[in-house]
């Protein structure tokens, strides 16, 4: 296969998914905003009283005015806690609903992919943009959005309350400004891309262990150990190398964020008390100036802590965007086929260009006909059942269903006419019940009978909750072969016409496998099955077999034909048989 890359949305297409976002959730988002607001505001309302307070000191006062200086801190103490907690109940509720909405979004833009490209991308890719990326876009979108948001608020808010206080005082804390100014230019000029190299590297990595670990037996039995091992030991030094280039930028961003933030703190208790030596401010001024430049700090360095996650955030929703740029593989015209007749016509497919795995491949089905396709590993058998169910578009020729190719027809109509059942077997997390009518919707009685059918009915009967019992990774575990018994349940429910079954009961016991496609060949009566066979003895009940050899069909016949021709399916029997 070719192992293409999935595409990465750019920096613009982040930006306006992000404001779309924003504007379908203005309502949470305005009331999430205005509660941290007010919070901030009663937050900011301390060092104020605390500035009067001494000044009133300073002046000579009475009791009564300490007294009421002290219900106020007290009472703005009380309305701040109030106003936060409501406002993080906001926060959450946002979140929650926005990741959820991401996560839905992002299944979406999955099974809307080509289908072509589900077979043919990176393992590594899809899944850590399923995982990885969704988690760190999870993270970001529940806590990094709604965080940044209302710190920006309260430095807006910690500001204007400095400018109040006094022009004069609120003057060197102005000198946290070039310097977070620059340092952040620098660090955010470097960091995209790094994050978005570090998301790569990781790729690399989950490809080659997908590559390598289910396929531990056949790398030994190959002795491809060493390369293997190198090739794991290069993509681990990228990710290492990704992470800790992305490490010395935080780092040496940190540094000078750090120091940005004493500065300001000591230039204004340096210049307030030469303004108050020379009247210009007074000692309660200098007091409140300095205790909200302290607390500016805070909301600034939730900021900048949490434009890393932003950072983070930003490079995987441009990997989950990117899922859905690729173009249609297919180009529906809504002609409809005139039956269900199914052919080849010099057809031709490759992975890699110049480099043909079929080479004019012609078939003819008549409706109800069951071809099983034989041959060799390698030779071209999986690709033509992906080609004969509208999975890969030829490079040359045509397939065509009633009249019609198969690229003309829709996702959805080619399913319901062709389905492809391969040896890959899928549970998800529900019931039995849910991963049988993932189909379709069916009645008790439908969803019994179809396990029935497939000779899943005796260990279903079993299970603690029949139908309803949980199954899959929170649920009653099942075995390989139970997996694929559900799967091709799911084919039984689904009733196409036309059926491509790639080796679909391959991972069954040599007994069960039998039963099971007994049980089909009845259930598949009156439909066209192709059936891709390694074991011969699934051949040897078909209408007619293909013999498929380096790309090209070199016998078609059915089995007592072929046997009689003595050619090369003559010579897979005997071999079959220990002959």
């Amino acid at each position: 296969m070719s192992g293409i890359r999935l595409p990465v949305a750019d920096s613009a297409e982040v930006r306006a998914h992000g404001l779309a976002l924003a504007r379908r959730h203005r309502t949470d988002l305005s009331w999430m905003l205005v509660l941290h607001g007010l919070a901030a505001i009663c937050g900011l309302t301390g060092p104020w009283l605390i500035g009067r307070l001494l000044d009133e000191v300073v002046d000579g006062t009475t009791s009564t005015t300490v007294n009421y200086i002290g219900l106020g801190l007290l009472l703005s103490l009380l309305a701040q806690a109030l106003l936060t907690y409501w406002a993080v109940q906001r926060s959450c509720r946002f979140g929650e609903k926005v990741t959820a909405e991401v996560r839905e979004d992002f299944v979406d833009r999955v099974v809307r992919l080509p289908l072509s490209t589900v077979e043919d991308a990176e393992p590594g890719d899809l899944i850590t943009r399923a995982s990885r990326d969704t988690d760190a876009l999870t993270n970001t979108v529940r806590y990094a959005v709604p965080e940044t948001l209302v710190a920006l608020m309260t430095c807006l808010f910690t500001f204007s309350a400095l400018m109040l206080v006094g022009p004069l005082t609120a003057l060197p804390s102005f000198l946290v400004v070039p310097l977070l100014w620059v340092g952040t230019r620098w660090y955010l000029r470097r960091s995209g891309a790094s994050y978005r190299r570090r998301g790569a590297s990781y790729t690399a990595l989950g490809d080659s262990l997908a590559e390598t670990v289910p396929s531990a037996r056949t790398v030994e039995a190959l002795r491809l150990q060493t390369w293997r091992s190198r090739s794991l030991d290069r993509d681990l030094s990228d990710v290492y190398a990704a992470e800790r280039h992305t490490m010395w930028l935080r780092s040496s961003w940190y540094l000078l964020v750090e120091f940005s933030y004493a500065v300001p703190v000591v230039a204004t208790l340096v210049v307030g008390g030469l303004l108050y030596t020379r009247d210009l401010a007074t000692l309660g001024q200098v007091v409140a100036s300095t205790l909200y430049v302290r607390q500016l700090i805070f909301p600034l360095d939730d900021v900048l802590s949490w434009m890393d996650e932003l950072q983070i955030g930003s490079a995987s929703l441009a990997r989950v965007l990117g899922v859905s740029k690729l173009p249609a593989d297919r180009r529906p015209t809504g002609a409809h086929p005139a039956g269900r007749q199914l052919t080849a016509r010099s057809v031709t497919y490759s992975y890699l260009p110049g480099r043909d795995i079929l080479h004019g491949v012609d078939l003819d089905l008549a409706p109800g006909e069951r071809l099983a396709v034989v041959g060799p590993s390698g030779s071209g058998k999986s690709t033509l059942g992906k080609l004969l169910a509208g999975i890969y578009a030829p490079g040359s020729g045509t397939v065509q269903l009633g009249g019609v190719p198969l690229f003309d027809l829709g996702t959805e109509e080619l399913r319901r006419r062709i389905a492809l059942v391969t040896q890959e077997h899928h549970i998800f997390r529900g019931t039995l019940r849910e991963n049988v009518t993932l189909a379709r919707p069916a009645a008790e009685e439908e969803v019994r009978h179809a396990l029935e059918a497939v000779g899943a009915a005796p260990w279903a009967a079993k299970l603690s909750d029949g139908l309803d019992t949980v199954v899959g990774s929170a649920g009653h575990p099942l075995t390989a072969a139970q997996a694929q018994q559900v799967a091709l349940a799911r084919l039984l429910l689904a009733d196409p016409h036309t059926v491509v079954l790639d080796e679909a009961t391959a991972l069954l016991d040599p007994a069960t496998a039998r039963h099971t496609e007994d049980a089909l060949a009845a259930v598949l009566s009156g439909r066209t099955v192709v059936a891709i066979a390694h074991r011969l003895h699934t051949a040897q009940d078909a209408d007619r077999i293909a013999v498929v050899e380096n790309g090209r069909v070199r016998e078609l016949g059915s089995h007592h034909e072929l046997l009689a021709a003595n050619g090369a399916y003559a010579e897979l029997w005997r071999a079959w048989h220990g002959d």
